[in-house]
């Protein structure tokens, strides 16, 4: 059986029209690919079987909103099936990809604080498929978690609906356009890893430099012995006080990639 004679027994079980299955086709590519980086719906973790009911229930709910648009621009065939699968996709993974990038720099920030405060050979291991410092493992799972419980699905479906006033069913992405969305939100990952962790950072700087006028002042002491449990310390008391400023930061940063996340894209 080739894909026309599958899609042909698909529309009369569904009782859809043809032309309506391809279209609905198109939608499940770009949820699919968007749903396999989302947070919490794309996690390694996750058994595939629970990814593909995700993506398959975000297809429903999606499919109402954008089944006129989808219906209109769906080319008959299967170069126009092709076609509309690849550009699906593709805008499927951008809108992934901005809110992949999101954890990313949750987990940078993580490990820049673990580094910065010498507790980095502390490894989460089991708590996530990446390997990262406890300190960003406790931080990624307690976002998640977060999110989780405030709507992301909600707010990842309203996501997927509006993407197709930015990019509509079956348009292509330019490249240059792409390549300049993805510095850019490259970039500001980076920058905002850099500034969850600017406390943690602010601590181990005055720790290094009361470090340094300790050993300046009794040259015989061991500092390092010294100075290395209470580093430790105050690195788990600081994550206390400022986890949830920093939770709080990263959920606004994720609704507001959610809310636009062709942000960079004309």
């Amino acid at each position: 059986m080739n894909e026309t004679d599958f899609f042909a027994a698909l529309s009369g079980l569904a009782g859809l029209s043809e032309g309506a299955i391809y279209a609905l086709a198109g939608v499940f590519a770009r949820v699919g690919a968007a749903v396999a980086l989302l947070p919490g719906f794309g996690e390694r973790t996750l058994p595939m079987r629970i990814k593909l009911a995700a993506a398959v229930a975000f297809t429903l709910v999606v499919w109402p909103a954008v089944a006129p648009q989808a219906l209109a621009a769906q080319q008959e065939g299967a170069v126009g099936l092709a076609r509309a699968l690849l550009s699906e996709a593709l805008a499927g993974l951008v809108l992934g990809v901005a809110a992949r990038l999101i954890v990313m720099a949750l987990q940078l920030a993580g490990s820049i604080a673990a580094q910065a405060t010498s507790v980095s050979q502390i490894f989460g291991a089991g708590a996530t498929p990446d390997p990262m410092p406890a300190m960003g493992a406790i931080l990624v799972v307690a976002a998640v978690a977060l999110a989780m419980s405030l709507g992301l699905h909600v707010k990842a479906a309203r996501a997927l609906v509006l993407s197709y006033q930015v990019a509509p069913y079956g348009a292509a992405l330019g490249a240059e356009d792409l390549a300049q969305w993805g510095v850019s939100r490259a970039a500001d990952a980076f920058a905002f890893a850099f500034s969850l962790s600017a406390p943690f950072l602010v601590a181990a700087f005055a720790y290094n430099v009361a470090l340094g006028a300790i050993n300046r002042a009794m040259p015989q002491l061991m500092v390092a012995f010294v100075g290395a449990p209470a580093i430790t310390a105050g690195a788990l008391a600081l994550l206390a006080l400022a986890a949830p400023l920093i939770l709080r930061l990263w959920l606004g940063r994720l609704d507001a990639t959610l809310a636009a996340p062709f942000g960079a894209l004309p």
